[in-house]
């Protein structure tokens, strides 16, 4: 699909008041609401629209710096990231977002990650064991959910 066609299907409107709750999220997040303190809000909204409407296709010029540079003074982690990406895709889904401009929004969210921290200790190595723990943890949350071990060479656990 044309990238103009994404940035249609969400509009200039809706693609505001997306980003608008988006940062109204992460500004009052407890996790990573810190690393925003003392933040123009409104500055931040804007630069987010305009490089997203970018992303879109829309015909909108992107006037922040490099993500690099933009970031380059915050102590952002990867949990951080993580934490944000989370933030963002829970925004979408409130929003119901069409699932092709959900999709290019986070993948582009994810390209760019190597530009916004360094740290990779955050990543989740086993995603299918993940995934079936947050399961186990959502269908009983006050079951003990065993984890496993790794077996050490030479036998011992």
């Amino acid at each position: 699909m044309p990238r103009r066609a994404l940035f249609e299907r969400i509009g200039a409107a809706r693609l505001r008041a997306v980003i608008e709750d988006f940062y109204a999220r992460i500004f009052d997040d407890v996790m990573i609401g810190f690393l925003f303190a003392g933040k123009d809000r409104a500055r931040l909204i804007e630069k987010e629209y305009e490089l997203t409407a970018r992303l879109l296709g829309g015909d909108v010029a992107y006037t922040g710096k490099p993500m690099r540079e933009a970031h380059a003074r915050s102590p952002i982690l990867g949990g951080h990231f993580e934490r944000r990406l989370e933030i963002l895709r829970q925004t979408l889904a409130a929003h119901d977002v069409d699932p092709e401009v959900r999709e290019a929004w986070i993948e582009h969210t994810l390209a760019l990650r190597a530009q916004i921290t360094p740290d990779k200790g955050s990543e989740c190595k086993d995603s299918e064991a993940a995934g079936r723990v947050a399961q186990e943890v959502a269908a009983d949350p006050d079951k003990l959910v065993g984890l496993g071990t790794r077996k050490r060479p030479g036998g011992g656990g």
